[in-house]
């Protein structure tokens, strides 16, 4: 009995010290690792980068399964005297949860460079980057796995409108980061036809989309929702990233028109 007792104690501690029972539980159907996409990066009628974005692997962090993914942009050598790119972002995304470890951002443009850090401490709420430690409540996304956990979610009960908010922190700061639901439509870019869902992530107060329509998101329509077109808008003009290709899929496309 006092063995069973000790054994008891010992799975309680080890579960409070990882803290299983802390994390929520995402159903995930959208993807896994070898998912590998590439888009081209167009400025109206030129192509001015490529931008690759995938899951190499799975790693260990804080004593948690973690999605390892990668995204490079870089403008092609043809642009380069006007504007050159050569920036990669990396996140470390719970494989349960789809929430956050670590991410890394370094930037490398014609006129500014930034490099920064962070550790999401899930457990302890905290926030560690190269600019100093925050307080942040559970489920907290970087930018990165909010758009991974964006493609989590059951749009099929929507109506034109409706919106989810999550919690996003950049630069030191939290903010409500606002999906918006705006219908579906049909879209062609490089990868074929799909059938789309379209939503708008808004920030409503600083942070990176801080007024409606800076960027429109088209998703194929299907449990996958692979991002196929994004529209940004930038200081002249605006962006068009549309999928060139994929590979490495966790099922079927079955979105895909032709």
């Amino acid at each position: 009995m006092r063995r069973s007792i000790v054994t008891a104690m010992a799975l309680a501690a080890t579960v409070a010290l990882f803290g299983q029972s802390e994390f929520r539980k995402v159903e995930n159907n959208a993807f896994d690792v070898g998912e590998k996409l590439t888009y081209s990066i167009k400025y109206g009628f030129v192509t001015a980068g490529q931008a690759v974005i995938e899951i190499p692997r799975i790693k260990r962090v804080a004593g948690r399964d973690a999605y390892n993914i990668k995204l490079q942009v870089n403008s092609l050598p043809s642009f380069d005297f006007i504007y050159t790119v050569r920036t990669w972002y990396e996140s470390y995304l719970d494989v349960e949860s789809i929430i956050p470890w670590r991410f890394e951002q370094h930037i490398r443009e014609t006129n500014f460079s930034n490099d920064y850090s962070a550790f999401f401490d899930q457990r302890s709420h905290k926030a560690k980057t190269t600019e100093g430690t925050y307080d942040i409540p559970p489920n907290t996304q970087d930018i990165i796995s909010a758009y991974y956990y964006t493609r989590t979610m059951d749009f099929t009960k929507m109506k034109k409108g409706d919106r989810v908010t999550l919690v996003n922190f950049y630069d030191g700061k939290l903010h409500d980061l606002d999906v918006v639901y705006l219908g579906k439509e049909r879209v062609t870019v490089e990868a074929g036809t799909f059938d789309c869902i379209v939503v708008e992530p808004l920030v409503l107060e600083g942070g990176f989309f801080k007024s409606e329509g800076d960027i429109v998101l088209w998703m194929t329509d299907d449990e996958l929702k692979i991002p196929v077109l994004v529209n940004a808008k930038v200081p002249v003009g605006s962006l068009d990233v549309e999928l060139m290709k994929y590979e490495g899929l966790a099922g079927e496309l079955k979105s895909r028109v032709k």
